[in-house]
């Protein structure tokens, strides 16, 4: 059974895997020969369903809370499952009580626990909450090791057009590119930066509440960290804004000061796709399954919306195989 999939970001290599893992031949084309133009590459690779919850629908928990699992099982030894810290500045401590009064899996740490967990951050923060199950990984590695793996499997990688007849099924996941072609598909703008600094170690991903600009830091290995959080509600990609740029600077400065002397290294900005209730979606429009809509939560709900599209493709062949009996 030969399948098409389009757009090679974290949603099409995931079901690309799933369908070979159940039999099929399968064709991957992204007219991008690298991975740098995708909301995926620009992720935070964040396994936090629990964290999540504060501000998403109860599905993404559900969906997402074995993701950690799934993820180790998919590509074994890259999960780090260290969990989140959550912390507040000292005057910010309401956003803290109210981050837990809307989600659930945490327990409360002091001030000697936080300095526990992050020995960098001793003496900065009261209180915070620590979410021990959840866990992180670095999207641009996965992305690598999935296209590698996906290769030695037999999978091809095409960048030009293909004839969609010639393949039993196709499962577009095409991501933001199809915003305008897919009925109630939105784009949320997203803008990220990288800091290099050799003062600061983070073995989690940290997050900082804050009123109007909560951020998180996932720490990348050797000195590099991710900061990012923003969420506009436009489709618009250019470069990083001046606002943004200040607020997650100054985000990481309220962190640790040590970040006033890191390097910046990249910023970029992404755009994720969404639905109107902000939830993904797998389903069958013409000739192909759509698998769209992953919002904030790529990596997490990656592999769960992977089966289901699978599950799609696999119950149309059983169909077609009785209709032809």
């Amino acid at each position: 059974m030969r399948i098409l999939v389009k757009g090679a970001g974290v949603a099409g290599l995931t079901v690309a895997r799933e369908l070979v893992r159940r039999g099929a031949e399968v064709t991957i084309s992204d007219p991008s020969r690298t991975f740098h133009h995708a909301a995926s590459w620009l992720a935070g690779g964040m396994l936090a369903p629990w964290c999540e919850c504060e501000s998403a629908d109860e599905a993404v928990l559900t969906l997402g809370r074995d993701s950690a699992d799934r993820w180790e099982a998919i590509l074994p030894g890259e999960i780090v499952r260290n969990g989140t810290l959550v912390v507040a500045p000292n005057r910010d401590q309401n956003e803290l009580r109210r981050f837990a009064s809307r989600t659930t899996n945490y327990r409360w740490v002091d001030e000697d626990e936080v300095a526990a967990l992050e020995p960098s951050l001793d003496g900065r923060f009261r209180q915070g909450l620590f979410f021990p199950q959840e866990a992180h990984l670095d999207p641009r590695e996965v992305l690598q090791s999935l296209k590698d793996d996906l290769s030695a499997k037999g999978v091809t990688f095409v960048d030009e057009l293909l004839d969609d007849d010639s393949f039993f099924d196709i499962v577009d996941c095409t991501g933001a590119a199809s915003i305008g072609r897919i009925r109630d598909l939105r784009g949320v703008r997203g803008e990220m930066l990288y800091l290099q600094s050799d003062e600061i170690a983070l073995s989690r991903p940290v997050r900082l509440l804050h009123p109007r600009f909560p951020v998180y830091i996932v720490p990348r290995g050797e000195g590099l960290f991710m900061v990012g959080a923003t969420m506009i509600e436009t489709d618009f990609k250019g470069p990083i804004t001046a606002r943004s740029l200040m607020e997650l600077l100054n985000a990481a400065y309220a962190l640790h000061p040590a970040f006033a002397e890191a390097a910046v290294v990249e910023t970029d900005t992404g755009i994720r796709p969404a639905f109107t209730d902000n939830l993904p979606r797998v389903m069958r429009q013409g000739k192909a399954i759509l698998v769209n809509g992953l919002y904030r939560h790529g990596f997490l709900l990656a592999p769960a919306m992977a089966e289901k599209a699978a599950d799609l493709v696999f119950s149309g062949h059983d169909e077609r195989s009785r209709q032809c009996a």
